[in-house]
C-alpha cells in the first residue's frame, strides 16, 4: 500500500521537511532564549547599567521584568503605560 501512495505523497515532502525544521529551529531558539546562564547574564547587564546611571530605575524595573516574564506563564512581555483607561467589565450574563 505504501508503494502505490507514495508518489501521490512525492510532492508534498519538500514541505514537510520545511515544517520539520521550523519545528527544530523553534525548539532550538525557545532553548537559547531560556537558557539560565544567559537569562543571568542579561540581569547582571541591566544591574550593571543601573548601577553605573546608563538606565533609570523604572527602565531597569522594565528589563527585569521582561527577562522574568519568560518563566511565568500567563504574563505579557510588554507593561501597558500607567495613564491607559482599563478596560470596562461587561457583565452580559
Amino acid at each position: 500500500m505504501g508503494l502505490m501512495t507514495f508518489p501521490f505523497r512525492l510532492p508534498f515532502r519538500p514541505l514537510q521537511g520545511f515544517i520539520r525544521l521550523a519545528g527544530v529551529i523553534g525548539e532550538q531558539a525557545e532553548r537559547e532564549l531560556n537558557d539560565p546562564v544567559r537569562v543571568r547574564r542579561e540581569l547582571e547587564e541591566a544591574q550593571r547599567r543601573w548601577a553605573d546611571g546608563e538606565i533609570s530605575d523604572e527602565e531597569f524595573a522594565e528589563i527585569e521584568n521582561e527577562i522574568t516574564s519568560r518563566f511565568v506563564p500567563g504574563t505579557t512581555r510588554t507593561a501597558a503605560p500607567a495613564d491607559a483607561a482599563a478596560p470596562a467589565d461587561d457583565d452580559r450574563s
